[in-house]
Order: C-alpha cells, then sequence, then structure tokens
C-alpha cells in the first residue's frame, strides 16, 4: 500500500517568501515490515550481491566476541511479533516471556580475535528506480548500505562503521543466496528489521538554527512566546524517519561542521536512519494510511534500528561521492 503524507498545516513559504529558494525535495522510504526480495528495495531485506564477490568484512580492531547472538535477536523478534499479534494486551505468554529471559548479552564468541574479520550487517538496499532521488554517481543504479554490528570505532571508540556498494542491477548473476552475518552483535538496535519501502516525495525546508538570526528571530514572532519555534521543526521543515535527500537535523548538538575528510566540502544528505517513523512531536507527518494504526505496538518503529542516539545520515561530498562519506548521529 503507498504512503501518503497529508499536506502541511500552513503554507510556510507563503508566510516567509525567502524559504521557497530553499526548499529541497527529499523522499521519505516508509519502510514496514515485510518480506522482500533482492530485486526489491528495502530494510534489512537479502541484497542483489554476486556469488563469486566478497562480502564486506569489518577488520577495524575492537572487541567482537561478546555482545547479543544475531540468531537470538531474530528470535527474540519473531515471539515478540506473534505475541503482541496474538494478544494486543497482554503480549508474550508465561512460557514466551521464559524463552525471552534466556536471550542475553554474553561472550558468545570467544574464539574471535579483535582483527578478526567479521561480516558486515546488511542494512539497506535502494534501486534507483524505485527511489527518486537517489543520486547518480556513475557507479550504478543500486545502492547497498552496510554496517559493522557494532559501534567502537572511530577516535571516540564509540562511532559506526560503514560502508557503501553501488552496482549495476542488470548485471547478470549467479547471485549469492544465502548472506553472511555475524555470530555476536554489538547492540540489538544495530539488526535491521525486514522491510519493504514505500518512497514517497516531500517538501523540506531548512531546519531552523541554520537559518540566518534575523529569519530565525521572524519565526519566533510568528510562533508566540510559548512555542520559539517548535511548530516550524516539528511540522514545516524536515520530515521523521528513514529518508533519502532533505536537510540535515540537530537536535542534540546544534548546527556543526562536518566537511569532507578529503576535500573539505561540506557533504549533503544521501540516506537518513531513523530509530522513529515518527513521535508524539511529529504526528502531522504521520501518513493517511498508518493513522488507523498508530496505537499498535512497534507501528512507529517498523525497522528496530536504533543507531548512535537514534538518528544517523549518511551524507556525501557533493564535489566528488567516492570520497568517504560522512557520518552524523543526532
Amino acid at each position: 500500500m503507498p504512503r501518503t503524507t497529508p499536506p502541511r498545516p500552513i503554507d510556510v513559504e507563503a508566510v516567509f517568501p525567502e524559504l521557497a529558494a530553499e526548499r529541497r525535495t527529499a523522499t521519505r522510504l516508509h519502510p514496514r515490515r515485510g518480506a522482500p526480495t533482492a530485486r526489491d528495495s528495502s530494510v534489512g531485506g537479502p541484497l542483489l550481491w554476486p556469488a563469486d564477490e566478497p562480502w564486506p568484512v569489518c577488520t577495524i580492531p575492537h572487541k567482537r566476541g561478546s555482545g547479543y547472538r544475531l540468531t537470538d535477536v531474530l528470535r527474540e523478534r519473531e515471539i515478540l511479533e506473534r505475541a503482541w499479534q496474538r494478544d494486543p494486551r497482554n503480549g508474550p505468554t508465561a512460557e514466551e516471556s521464559d524463552i525471552l529471559a534466556g536471550f542475553k548479552r554474553g561472550r558468545h564468541a570467544p574464539h574471535l580475535a579483535d582483527t578478526d574479520p567479521i561480516p558486515l550487517l546488511a542494512v539497506a538496499q535502494l534501486y534507483r528506480h524505485d527511489v527518486p532521488g537517489l543520486p547518480d554517481t556513475g557507479e550504478g543504479d543500486l545502492l547497498q548500505v552496510f554496517w559493522c554490528g557494532f559501534e567502537r570505532h572511530g577516535e571516540s571508540r564509540h562511532e559506526p562503521h560503514v560502508e557503501l556498494r553501488w552496482r549495476h542491477s542488470d548485471s547478470t548473476g549467479p547471485w549469492l543466496t544465502e548472506q553472511p552475518a555475524p555470530e555476536v552483535v554489538g547492540r540489538e538496535e544495530l539488526v535491521p528489521s525486514p522491510c519493504v519501502l514505500y518512497p514517497e516525495q516531500v517538501v523540506e525546508h531548512p531546519y531552523l538554527m541554520t537559518l540566518d538570526a534575523e529569519l530565525r528571530d521572524r519565526i519566533a514572532a510568528w510562533e508566540g512566546p510559548d512555542t520559539e519555534g517548535d511548530r516550524y521543526l516539528s511540522e514545516l521543515s524536515t520530515a521523521p524517519g528513514w529518508k533519502v535527500g532533505g536537510y540535515l537535523t540537530w537536535p542534540l548538538t546544534g548546527p556543526s561542521p562536518s566537511p569532507c575528510t578529503r576535500c573539505g566540502t561540506e557533504p549533503t544528505p544521501l540516506l537518513t536512519v531513523s530509530h522513529t517513523e515518527w513521535d508524539p512531536s511529529t504526528t502531522s507527518w504521520i501518513p493517511y494510511e498508518d493513522r488507523a494504526d498508530t496505537d499498535v505496538m512497534g507501528a512507529n518503529t517498523p525497522t528496530d534500528v536504533s543507531p548512535g542516539r537514534g538518528r544517523l545520515t549518511i551524507a556525501l561530498c557533493p564535489h566528488d561521492p567516492s570520497h568517504p562519506p560522512t557520518l552524523i548521529t543526532q
């Protein structure tokens, strides 16, 4: 079922005409639980991957033997989904709760050394014919996104490690039928549940704190003393959830330069990954087709993913998309 975002409650460009020059198109991906195939754009689904091509692995040194068994993560979700569908009021039975209690963090792969290669998790694949706005890098029409199941990278040792692959989807097989996967992951929230996508283009405007001070003050005056830009932020600027393109949001740190590590150019958003498709402040963005199910358990968290502090934007250098992607967590 396609997803349709309601029109914005106010035509913000009519109130502040200078915002018309700043509009950008974003493609909301609208992931919803399903059973995608390798020929579908998806989150957490099987990838169109050549059988003779090595699967991406993480070799960055970090502890990788302790965490959650991937099989336990998947089994736990299966039990919970079935339980809440069967009994929306009470959820799991006592027997199911006993099983769930056994899925614990531990040293489940002690044989793994800190530098042993571990398969990256398949996060998403996006076909350009499905996703308007997916950039044309000249490397193919299919983008595949991977990350490590541990957030123990970078200078802080608390950062994700992401890899992108572009390929031509019309290449002939044979294709991989069973994807490699890590034994253990550091966080359950890094494992995406299989979702089909319902891409939809929407218009976005810049994050409030990136606007010039004079315009910010006018927006605050227009909204009134008790809101201080809340309505612009929640309803009139950037869409929540998974999306391609659009604008960055900075709710935790405020705007911060994130120049390309190769050339210093400020990158532009490629893919935003978010824990929630909507929250209490962004309910105006809920698609018409989902409004009857907003109280269903997990309706706004279909992917089960929450990278970093809840939102990760993978940004590309507009000067040269082959430069390493920039990762911005909020």
